[in-house]
């Protein structure tokens, strides 16, 4: 057995060739200092006297600076040393190891499962450094042959020649803390936890922190038993992170793990939001002759190319010779989410149905005003509802449709989220206070979720004999249904805490924005339903909802070209 290692690097001279295999010998620190700041993969002075200690140990090296080489071989704890001319460079060749210690040889795979450890080591060390050539020899076949190049070009070699099409990249920069690297789109998902390479200061190491950031950071993206692809490469000051948690290095303890986590969870969350994620719909027939849905999604797809969007959200305003007005509905049309509570027609304002003369009742008040209520000439674009739970709407490829209910979640959570940290509740008074009846560990629970009800727009008061008034709830509590909401909230956050184990906020921000949503069947007129889609796609994850439903698909237009024979 011969495991051979071969640089053209600057090599070695005598000296420290000599010194290079003595035990507890380093290079890698000078003063005390240095222990806390190290960069490179060693620093004990350990692996090549063990190595050497269990093997036949032979190492050539030479200056670029010399003409003359130094060759050592190591048996038996018998150093051989010799001079000659050799390549330039360094060459540390490892035979028969473990011959000494029959005990421990025992211990090794089989030669294909060595030969995969060795593989994944050679792996993870080329990614690192794209500018250096790596060559892999089993048996004298050359396995792999990277050569120098960009960052690009590595990922190629190492993993496929689309690889690039499967990933979306990443990359922030600070003084403190810089990443980049690749992290998957949902369609590179894999069902493995060995696909995540995570490096600091080019040291390939675990870490399980990080590995939750990344999956906190696809927000619902991920079904059950699915893991992100990643290759992220920190750089951060080496006085930072502790490399001595495990004898391999291979472990890492940053000085603030929370600041880390955090940054890592927000820059993926980012990353992903730049890129468009709707899912195709493709129908195709089983042997059965019934349809089945394949979920894919555009290949590839550019960073903030949202052009397979409703056409709507990008129209410009028309120009205006004065500064448009608004009435006061108006303002709460533009500065409100969507709310079902409101749901009486502004007298004498009656909304043509696509397919019929019903008047429909709106969310929010409609203007009046003919300039406000025609659609733009030229404008070919339409929505509609397709059974008041799904809306539908072209888009350059084809039709998109959206679950109209969990589109609502998303927003309200997002919405949810945001006031915790804005500590600035918007309550909406009732007129009359509603008062609810709790059971003890109920009324506990709601007053340990005060502060965050609070924060997200109840106004509460607590009696004896766990007697709990409203006197006021967020704006998007239907109106008459204040109690049966606040009940449904609490119901399903105790839910989410038995079966999710979800932190407290988050818990709070799904079970809400779940109740209070609008419902299948709830009518939407057309203007609520593109003011829907606009707040929407001003999210940052509008493509599932905070429980990890889809909200969105596409059907291809390809697909009712195939289903219609057309073609052209």
């Amino acid at each position: 057995m011969l495991i051979q290692v071969i640089d053209d690097g600057i090599g070695m001279s005598k000296e420290d060739a000599l010194l290079s295999v003595e035990r507890y010998a380093t290079s890698k620190i000078s003063t005390l200092e240095d222990l806390n700041r190290i960069n490179t993969f060693g620093f004990r002075g350990e692996a090549l006297s063990s190595i050497a200690s269990v093997s036949i140990f032979e190492l050539k090296t030479e200056t670029r600076e010399s003409d003359i080489g130094i060759y050592i071989k190591i048996e038996n704890d018998e150093l051989k040393l010799e001079k000659g001319s050799f390549p330039k460079g360094t060459s540390i060749a490892v035979k028969n190891l473990f011959y000494n210690t029959p005990a421990r040889r025992n211990f090794l795979k089989s030669h294909a499962t060595e030969l995969k450890h060795l593989l994944e080591s050679f792996k993870r060390i080329s990614l690192s450094y794209p500018s250096i050539n790596f060559k892999f020899f089993n048996d004298e076949d050359l396995i792999f042959d990277y050569k120098s190049g960009t960052s690009d070009e590595r990922m190629q070699q190492v993993f496929a020649d689309n690889i690039l099409d499967g990933v979306i990249k990443v990359e922030e920069l600070t003084e403190y803390i810089s990443v980049r690297g690749y992290t998957s789109k949902p369609t590179y998902l894999t069902k493995s936890k060995g696909e995540q390479y995570l490096y600091i200061n080019k040291r390939f190491v675990t870490n399980k922190s990080i590995n939750h950031a990344v999956f906190r950071a696809f927000d619902q993206l991920l079904e059950k038993g699915d893991y992100p692809f990643f290759v992220l490469f920190l750089e951060l000051n080496p006085e930072k992170v502790d490399i001595n948690v495990h004898p391999s290095k291979l472990e890492v303890k940053f000085e603030d793990e929370k600041d880390v986590y955090n940054f890592i969870k927000a820059v993926i969350k980012k990353s992903l939001g730049q890129y468009d994620l709707i899912p195709n719909i493709e129908l195709s027939d089983s042997g059965e002759n019934v349809s089945r849905i394949n979920k894919n999604y555009p290949n590839p797809i550019s960073k903030n190319d949202f052009s397979e969007r409703p056409d709507y959200l990008n129209q410009k305003e028309p120009k205006r010779e004065k500064p448009k007005t608004y009435s006061e509905n108006e303002i709460d049309l533009l500065f409100s989410s969507i709310n079902s509570d409101i749901r009486n027609s502004v007298k004498g304002d009656e909304t043509e149905h696509p397919f019929g003369n019903e008047t429909s009742k709106e969310i929010y008040h409609s203007p009046t005003s003919t300039e406000e209520s025609e659609t733009p000439k030229g404008d070919t674009t339409f929505i509609v509802a397709l059974h008041n739970k799904y809306i539908l709407t072209p888009i350059k490829s084809g039709l998109m449709i959206i679950d109209a209910h969990v589109a609502h979640e998303r927003i309200l959570y997002e919405q949810a989220i945001n006031s915790f940290s804005a500590n600035m509740p918007f309550t909406q008074q009732l007129l009359f206070s509603q008062t609810l009846q709790l059971d003890p560990s109920d009324f506990e629970l709601v007053k340990e979720l005060q502060p965050h009800l609070t924060k997200l727009g109840f106004a509460l008061k607590f009696f004896s004999k766990n007697v709990v008034v409203i006197d006021g709830v967020p704006s998007d509590i239907k109106v008459g249904s204040e109690v049966e909401t606040f009940q449904e909230i609490l119901d399903e956050y105790k839910t989410n805490d038995i079966e999710k184990h979800l932190e407290q906020r988050d818990n709070l921000a799904k079970s809400y924005s779940c109740k209070a949503a609008i419902k299948a069947g709830d009518k939407l007129t057309e203007r609520e339903m593109r003011i829907l889609v606009d707040q929407l796609f001003a999210t940052s994850m509008p493509y599932v909802c905070p429980h990890g439903r889809p909200i969105i698909v596409k059907i291809p237009l390809t697909e009712f070209d195939k289903r219609f024979g057309r073609t052209s």
